[in-house]
């Protein structure tokens, strides 16, 4: 399951654990229950001491630094508006949540399932038309004053009416949610097969009524907003510094699911101008843990000192999730991307093979699905029930996915992709573009040409390489790499050509594709839409995930769905890796235990054995 500002599972709730054996179960009142388990039985069970992936016995105490790369200008990261500082979001899931917290969270060794943070047990009907959550009486906010059912019912309203476009989405079949008593609140789902919306509903940010009544909602904020989290803002320099402080007071500090998480007294992150910087910052000591994002980078640049003689370790973190999709994304409100020709014809010219032989060391593998690493990742042709799914959608829908598997080119690796390029140029030719005094014109003489941009100097390199391979073809690409705060505006409102673009998924689709290509949310400023996809077809098949019965009918579903996204060719997929790389100081103590969902930094522990003897060689 992915984070609230992602999605969770579109299929049936299986088991509600009941968090004590003595209460009574009757036919028309469900239960309450301590979590939601969406794939099978939840594996924590009522009056469960911790999860397995902490050490319930981590000291308190240190100080963790961190980097961010760009500036932020708001501490509101429930809006569109604003570059947030990184840190202070919403996690949702265990140990996420710094700031603010929401009724349930997900485990991370689990594929779907949330346990109780704020709201201690969860209420569900056999027929999922309604949720109650009872909310725990010690919650409070970081202010002291508690947390009630009237918070929750505010906090749906204003992210409903102002949050980001996800919510709105997210929410859209949750028809009232109302305050039973002052700890108790009810959400009501519309009819239908959503059968997902309990658990998108549990993980439900609560907001203070009292404060935001006060404060304008849909506007960026530097004042730091009340939240209920295990950390408050000890101080902060606009777009250059931000320390969070372990709240002493914090109310659920004795919870299972917190046991063994929040263990740093302070977090402390950084922002540096680029990528490049920060590096050289973290050799130096000035922080102390880096997630490596480039394969050159890492095979090239941790051969100094510190990491030599042992200061220094790098290590490599497997996950067990569905790779998602990170792709050169066109923006099909554009009319020179709307050919399906022109747009393969642009896939064709990357070339993959040579760029992860030169640029990479072999470490990528070509993602060649929206859920490549798992079993929902389509191959082959489609099944007879996928068919069911898609021949009523025939002549919507591309001829190929009948009849042909989805495949990416191919090229040797020594960059030179002749073959490529000229199916490229026939397919351009098809589409009606010409070569003129070597340019790429239509019948009017405009010029085939676009920008490329980016917020990283990092996908420089995977860029360029590409531009000159569409030279060749005699089309002019530009790449243009801009602040964070100008390219968060300017995707916000869909202001570009191609952008490298990135949809994670979770091991259990539903909800969260509905924005990510659905019609509705393709003219939404701020959606996850990027691309402008208004297809029916689509359309259709995210119902048809969202409204999957099982895991056998949910397979099927995204199958289906899978393999019209790629005919399509909305995006030019790039590559996944399918582990964390990590290069830290060696100051910290680990868990044992590494859930699928990778590293869980927060369930780390100063050493302070270990720190005293790399301490000389840290920065303050």
């Amino acid at each position: 399951m992915r984070p609230v500002l992602a999605a969770l599972s579109a299929v049936p709730f299986i088991l509600l654990a009941l968090p004590s054996a003595s209460v009574p179960v009757w036919a028309d009142e469900p239960a309450p229950a301590i979590g939601i388990a969406i794939h099978g039985d939840l594996k924590y069970k009522p009056g469960f001491d911790h999860l397995d992936y902490v050490n319930p016995k981590a000291p308190k105490g240190g100080t963790v630094r961190s980097a961010a790369i760009g500036t932020f200008d708001s501490f509101n990261p429930f809006i569109v508006k604003g570059t947030v500082v990184a840190g202070y979001g919403l996690g949702n899931s265990a140990g996420g949540e710094y700031v603010f917290e929401t009724l349930m969270v997900r485990s991370a060794d689990e594929p779907a399932s949330d346990y109780g943070l704020i709201a201690e047990s969860i209420e569900v009907p056999t027929d999922r038309s309604y949720a109650i959550f009872n909310l725990r009486p010690e919650a409070k906010f970081s202010d002291g004053t508690p947390i009630t059912a009237d918070d929750v019912v505010f906090s749906f309203d204003i992210l409903k009416e102002k949050g980001v476009p996800l919510f709105r989405f997210y929410y859209q079949s949750v028809t009232k949610a109302e305050a039973l008593d002052p700890h108790k609140v009810k959400f009501t789902f519309a009819p239908g097969d959503n059968r997902e919306l309990p658990a998108i509903i549990s993980e439900l940010p609560v907001l203070s009524k009292a404060y935001w009544s006060k404060h304008a909602f849909d506007q960026t904020t530097l004042e730091p907003p009340v939240g209920s989290g295990p950390y408050k803002v000890k101080s902060f320099e606009q777009g250059r510094t931000i320390t969070l402080e372990r709240d002493p007071n914090y109310w659920g500090k004795d919870l299972p699911i917190n046991r063994g998480f929040y263990n740093f007294d302070t977090i402390r992150t950084d922002y540096y101008l680029d990528d490049t910087v920060a590096l050289q910052a973290f050799k130096a000591g000035a922080f102390d843990y880096r997630d490596e994002l480039s394969a050159k980078q890492w095979h090239t640049q941790y051969d100094f000192p510190a990491k030599t003689d042992g200061r220094v370790i790098t290590h490599v973190f497997p996950t067990h999730l569905p790779s998602g999709m990170e792709a050169f994304a066109f923006n099909l409100r554009r009319p020179l991307f709307q050919d399906v020709r022109v747009r393969h014809a642009l896939i064709e010219a990357y070339d993959f093979e040579a760029e992860d032989k030169s640029l990479f060391y072999g470490d990528y593998k070509r993602t060649k699905s929206y859920f490549d690493d798992s079993d929902l990742a389509s191959t082959g042709l489609p099944s007879a029930d996928e068919l069911k799914l898609l021949t009523p959608l025939k002549g919507q829908i591309p001829d190929e996915v009948f009849t042909q598997p989805f495949t990416l080119p191919v090229t040797d690796g020594s960059g030179n992709n002749r073959e490529q390029l000229r199916k490229a140029a026939a397919l351009l030719k098809d589409a009606g573009w010409m070569v003129k005094d070597g340019k790429l014109v239509d019948k009017g003489g405009k010029p085939f040409a676009f920008e490329i941009l980016l917020d990283n100097p990092a996908f420089e390199r995977i860029a360029l390489p590409y531009v000159q391979s569409l030279q060749r073809l005699g089309i002019t690409a530009t790449v243009r790499t801009v602040d964070t705060a100008q390219y968060k505006s300017r995707t916000n409102t869909f202001d570009f050509d191609m952008i490298v673009g990135g949809w994670g998924e979770s091991p259990s689709p539903g909800n969260e594709q509905r924005e990510q290509w659905g019609s509705a949310t393709a003219d939404q400023p701020g959606s996850e839409n990027v691309c402008g996809v208004k297809s029916p077809a689509v359309d259709t098949l995210i119902e048809a995930v969202v409204a999957a019965a099982d895991e056998s009918a949910l397979r099927t579903a995204v199958h289906a769905l899978d393999r019209v996204l790629l005919w399509n060719e909305y995006v030019l997929p790039l590559f996944h890796f399918g582990a964390v790389r990590i290069a830290r100081w060696d100051k910290f103590g680990i868990p044992d235990v590494t859930p699928d969902d990778g590293p869980q930094i927060t369930a780390w522990w100063v050493d302070a054995a270990k720190e005293a003897k790399v301490a000389p060689s840290l920065k303050n």
